[in-house]
């Protein structure tokens, strides 16, 4: 079945003189808010064009697992995808500054981070042929466990969920193990006992309805990462202008209207976990110094590493 649809992706991609069918791949589940985003901006881009562009979402990893997908519309299997920013960290680490601990804590903080971000990032990404559309942030991360962490030492000897090489070191350094799961596996490592702790958005702990695994949460808005919708420049580049200006118009007012809606989600999605029966509590001040203690570590660790473009990125932010 994959391969016919990207056959399909493939003859739509050749042609640009009549109606095209995008397929775009995301690694998120329909009711994540990014989702719902995309979904309108898709919506949008249909409309602005007359239906000429037609862009068809595969959801939760349907088409490609998270990992393949900037691969996929770098080698223009689809023309489009939607992935976890600092996933690209190993490649450099300007694309996972925004997972750094305690470097970027609030909206506001994140803004002005994407902001010295997002030039080097094009930068990075147009080596590769791919062009950012847009690009929208998680709520801020918190932490999931059962029974209330009271210091970064309670954490000591737990299974701890990760998404990307930062949370592996986060938790190494808090003396857990860290265990690479996806989000759409995380009740399933839970249940299992793959893992015991994580630190995520509230938005993914109520998509994963974590009250049937976890009984405590803690907003200690550690980072507040983004997801990135990106497109094949070469494909992007054989549209005609006003397709093109279609799709940036588009882009650019679902980067606005997903930084509304993470915001919102932030403080709703809080409320659901209470709602579920999980306990929210304030983290204790020794906790936050530990954590802080770690974030410091972390990034003495990044300066050691980054690229010059990585450390730009963070020199500009810091100015």
């Amino acid at each position: 079945m994959k391969h016919l649809i990207l056959g399909a992706a493939a003859l739509a991609c050749a042609s640009t003189a009549h109606a095209q069918s995008w397929d775009m791949p995301t690694p998120y589940g329909d009711a994540t808010f990014h989702t719902q985003n995309i979904a309108q901006f898709a919506d949008d881009v249909r409309a602005a064009t007359d239906g000429s562009l037609d862009i068809t979402l595969h959801t939760a990893g349907s088409l490609f697992p998270h990992a393949e997908i900037k691969g996929a519309v770098r080698n223009r299997s689809v023309p489009i995808g939607e992935f976890f920013l600092s996933r690209l960290s190993n490649e450099d680490l300007a694309f996972g500054v925004d997972s750094q601990p305690f470097v970027a804590t609030s909206y506001d903080d994140a803004e002005r981070l994407w902001a010295a971000q997002k030039p080097v990032i094009t930068e990075l990404l147009a080596e590769q042929g791919l062009m950012p559309l847009f690009s929208v942030p998680w709520p801020a991360q918190g932490l999931y466990t059962n029974g209330e962490i009271a210091e970064v030492g309670d954490l000591n000897g737990l299974r701890f969920r990760a998404y990307n090489a930062a949370l592996e070191e986060f938790a190494t350094l808090a003396g857990a193990a860290p265990v690479q799961i996806e989000a759409s596996n995380i009740p399933q490592a839970f249940a299992t006992g793959q893992v015991e702790a994580m630190i995520t958005s509230p938005s993914t702990g109520v998509n994963s309805t974590a009250w049937d695994f976890v009984t405590h949460y803690t907003p200690i808005n550690a980072w507040v990462p983004k997801n990135i919708v990106v497109v094949n420049q070469r494909i992007f580049d054989g549209l005609d202008a006003d397709t093109q200006a279609a799709i940036l118009a588009a882009a650019e007012a679902a980067e606005a209207r997903g930084w509304a809606m993470s915001a919102a989600e932030a403080e709703s999605m809080t409320a659901a976990l209470a709602e579920n029966g999980i306990t929210v509590y304030e983290p204790s001040a020794e906790l936050i110094a530990g954590l802080q203690d770690i974030g410091a570590t972390m990034l003495d660790t990044w300066n050691a590493a980054a690229s010059d473009k990585a450390r730009a990125v963070l020199d500009a932010y810091n100015n």
